[in-house]
This record gives C-alpha cells, structure tokens and sequence, in this order.
C-alpha cells in the first residue's frame, strides 16, 4: 500500500512538470522601409510628370503668339504692355508709375492663333460673339421657317444671311416678274421683328439697257434696288436698317453649271445681317 502511494506521488510529480505553461510568442515585427500604397502613389506620380513633360514638348513657344496674349492681358487690366524686340520687360511707365510692362512697342492683343492642348492641331481663337450670333441666327431662321431657304456665311466681318430665292423683273424695265412671295413675307417679318440690317443687290443682264429710255444697266440695276428698299419700307421695316448696292451687269447669274442665265440676271437679292457694314469699331492707329 506504501509503495503506490509512493507510485502516485512520483506519477503526480511527474505530469505536473509536463503540463507546465509555454512561454508567450513575442509579437512579430513590422517590416523595415514605406508602407506599400507609396509604391502605388509613386507610380502615378511618375506617370503624371511623364505625361505634361510630353504635353510640353507638343507644345510651340511662338514670340508672336506670346505677345498677343500679353496684350490681351494689358487690356483687360489696363496694363501700359511694351515690349523691348522680342522680349516683353516689365518696368515702370514714364510717369514712374508701376504698369505690367513697360517699353517702346505697343504689342497687340486678339484675335492670336491657339494650339490644343494635344499639341497637333492648330486651330483660331473664336470669337464668342460671332459663334453667339450664328447659334442665334440658326434659332431664329428656324422659328420664321427659313432654314432651307438660305445660305449662311461666315465672314471677318460677321455672319452673312444670303437667300436662295430672289426677286427676278422684266427685261428692260422695274417690273417684277417672278418672286416668292411666302419668302419674302417671312423674310420681312424677321427683318422686322428682330431689328436686324438687310442688305439688296440690284443686278441687270449683260448689256440691258432700259426699254424706250436711256438707262444703262448700272442705272437700271440701281432702280430696281429702290424699288424693293421702298417695298419693304412700306412695310415697316425701319430706313436705317436697309442698305442698297447696284452692280449693273458686272454679276450676272449664273446656273449650277457655270453657264450665264440672262433670264435670271435681272434681278435683286437678299442678305440680312445682325450687324450694319456700317458700324464704328475699334478705332487703331493709321500708321
């Protein structure tokens, strides 16, 4: 009996030893270095800077271009801008007063040529108010339904309305012959209503003389141009709004295969304008 008690004990002695605690696991280390997303940030960084340092070299520095801008900044701000040949110098103007630029050429704002920002394509700068008008005139010329009976021109000096159909008269004479009436009642209305200029061109044939007189065709031409300007004024369309021009025989219609139509050619046509030939602009130098 003894001796397995002492059995039990050594055993007991024993398996407490074995079932012990382990010792606790140190925690592991972060590693060394910059977090991952740096590489991921680098990377795009590296492309971005690629990428403008190919836009810059698409990119032309042209002086003129340069010095337009400059201008176009003076005035806006009301700048004194000069330029020493080819290089803009900043400085005071001749009543010591601190101006942008400062020297002995006037450099020269709008309209410059711009490039896009691809480099490739060389394009002008727009002028707002010309693609106004036009997206405008569009809008209108569809309202009084008169879309498909004009030609529309961009021009320097603005955008040109000219009309298919004309008023064609009567060999010899201020008599009209054949005209479409529709269209010209439209187009008298939106003359009318939306206070815009209307240019008419008097034309004659080749040779036309006036029948049992003695008007040659620049007369005659010039007749006919009155006539019209007298009709439409009749009708509303205020004095100052119509402008006239003759031509006599110098134009004479021709068809769509280059051959001359005297049938045609003694006639009046058609342009209307938002902006009268008329009108001041900017005043410049002569010299």
């Amino acid at each position: 009996m003894a001796e397995d008690d002492k059995k039990n004990a050594g055993g007991g002695g024993g398996g407490g030893a074995a079932e012990a605690a382990p010792c606790p696991k140190c925690p592991q280390c972060p590693p060394e270095g910059l977090p991952g997303w740096m590489a991921t940030f680098s990377d795009m960084v590296t492309l971005l800077l690629t990428f403008f340092v190919l836009l810059l070299s698409f990119a032309k520095t042209e002086t003129d271009k340069y010095k337009a801008a400059v201008g176009s900044l003076r005035k806006a701000f009301g700048g004194n801008t000069k330029s020493f040949g080819e290089v803009v110098m900043p400085g005071k103007s001749p009543e010591d007063t601190f101006t942008m630029f400062d020297s002995q050429e006037d450099v020269k704002p709008f309209p410059i040529d711009f490039q896009t920002a691809e480099g490739i394509l060389d394009k002008h700068e727009i002028n707002r108010e010309s693609e106004e008008n036009l997206r405008s005139m569009r809008e209108i010329l569809s309202k009084y339904e008169l879309t498909d009976s004009v030609d529309i021109y961009e021009t320097s000096e603005g955008i040109r309305v000219k009309f298919k159909d004309k008023i064609v008269f009567e060999p010899g004479t201020v008599n009209i012959k054949n005209m479409n009436v529709e269209v010209y009642q439209k187009l008298i209305k939106l003359v009318r209503e939306n206070d815009w200029t209307i240019f008419i061109e008097g034309h004659a044939a080749l040779g036309e003389v006036a029948r049992g007189g003695t008007d040659d065709a620049l007369t005659l031409s010039s007749k006919r141009a009155m006539v019209v300007a007298r009709s439409l004024m009749k009708r509303g369309l205020k004095p100052e709004k119509i402008s006239t021009v003759f031509y006599g025989d110098s134009r004479p219609f021709k068809d769509f295969t280059g051959d001359i139509n005297s049938a045609e050619s003694s006639r009046v046509e058609f342009i209307i304008r938002k902006t009268d030939l008329g009108t001041e602009g900017h005043r410049v130098d002569s010299k």
